[in-house]
């Protein structure tokens, strides 16, 4: 049975939310955050299962994040050339098969680079999830349904630690990628059966008469797409700062226990995903753009707060924890009203689009997480400021570049 094609002209869709739809595109966007999330309180028992020091098993997140990074400059223009359901197949199939090689590695260098195939597959996911969203939906109805994949996706660093600890308990690390490896198979198989083609004519017409680099550079070209890439990179990169410092900061700083560190990072994971959804309830009545004007200034007011608190010592330990909380939730206005307006720009390059959001916001992302490692002293303080330079970056992306207007659409 061959599945609806949603249009934009679809006027149900200003009623209700094809949520199987939604929670498909959603688990597929979630591939790296479970990869990730799922398998790190496995680190130092891969390290001695391969009787290697703890900081070589530090390898297979470098190997995991340069998949990531390398992988969606293909699938974007693979998928305008050749339509979104064949590389999302063969991405998600080869992720399912990395995941099974990580689970019978016999040696930490074979496990390195099983990590390094598994996120070649697995990004093709979010990637090619995020141009599904923009040919089906409008402007405004593409970040509504991008805002509501935040619901599914957001489920991942609120669940997958807790159930990595467990399969790590019950059956070692190898059990984390045999789930990995079922999580792969079923969504394959729940997407070639479910997801019809998408791409539009007109895109594999442009795709065809036009080389991969030459589109990345035709897109580059256009300031106000720069300005909205760079916005939800710099947007990304504050929220890499964050967790790359907490776990040092709440357990070793702030003496929180390691047992309810998962409490305390899950509670600014349901401020991001809660307001996420405020921000798809927003978009029934007000475009990407009018929400981005605003939803910046908050974000800059906080994280200013949150500086001046971790240098000052002011509140202490709530003095930081509480702006931070109101710091990430703004996130959830930012994420997917950046992406709907970068992508509506240039509707028939959506998936190299989105291919250079993702690479920027990883880029990026990777550098600052490095810098914040690389500062932290024990407090709250380089992280307070990476974060606000960060979203300062982010402000001026959008306001100096991008300059969206408030009531016009992309």
């Amino acid at each position: 049975m061959t599945p609806e094609t949603i249009t934009p002209t679809n006027p149900l869709l200003t009623a209700r939310t094809p949520w199987a739809m939604v929670i498909l595109l959603g688990s597929l966007t979630a591939f790296a955050a479970i990869s990730i999330d799922m398998y790190l309180p496995s680190l130092p028992s891969i390290a001695q299962g391969f009787h290697a020091p703890q900081g070589a098993a530090q390898g297979t997140l470098a190997a995991f994040f340069a998949g990531l990074a390398i992988g969606q400059f293909f699938y974007g223009p693979a998928s305008d050339r050749w339509g979104r359901r064949a590389p999302l197949f063969a991405g998600v199939a080869l992720y399912a098969i990395a995941s099974a090689a990580c689970a019978l590695a016999p040696s930490l260098e074979t496990l390195i680079v099983a990590r390094f195939l598994q996120a070649l597959g697995g990004c093709a996911g979010p990637v090619i999830a995020r141009a599904i969203v923009r040919d089906r939906f409008d402007h405004r109805q593409s970040a509504r349904i991008l805002s509501q994949l935040m619901l599914v996706m957001g489920i991942a660093p609120i669940v997958a630690p807790l159930a990595g600890g467990a399969l790590l308990s019950f059956g070692g690390w190898r059990a984390i990628f045999w789930v990995l490896t079922g999580f792969g198979f079923l969504v394959g198989v729940w997407m070639y059966f479910a997801l019809g083609e998408s791409r539009s004519v007109a895109t594999a017409a442009q795709a065809r008469d036009e080389h991969p680099l030459r589109a990345y550079q035709a897109l580059l070209g256009q300031r106000r797409l720069l300005g909205y890439i760079l916005a939800g990179a710099f947007n990304g990169a504050a929220l890499f700062a964050y967790i790359t410092a907490s776990p040092s900061l709440l357990i070793t700083t702030y003496h929180i226990p390691a047992a309810a560190f998962g409490w305390v990072f899950g509670a600014n994971a349901v401020g991001l995903i809660g307001m996420s959804q405020v921000n798809a309830h927003l978009l029934r009545r007000h475009m990407p753009e009018e929400i981005l004007i605003r939803s910046r200034a908050v974000s800059i007011a906080f994280a200013a707060v949150l500086a001046l608190d971790a240098f000052t010592g002011w509140g202490g330990m709530w003095g930081v924890l509480i702006p931070l909380f109101f710091v990430m939730s703004s996130f959830g206005l930012v994420g997917a009203n950046t992406q709907a307006a970068g992508m509506s720009v240039d509707p028939l390059r959506a998936g190299s689009i989105s291919a250079l959001m993702g690479g920027a916001s990883f880029g990026v992302g990777a550098v600052v997480a490095a810098l914040t490692g690389v500062l932290q002293d024990g407090t709250a303080r380089p992280m307070a400021a990476v974060i606000l330079g960060a979203v300062l970056a982010s402000s001026a992306a959008l306001y100096g570049v991008a300059r969206p207007k408030a009531g016009a659409g992309a």
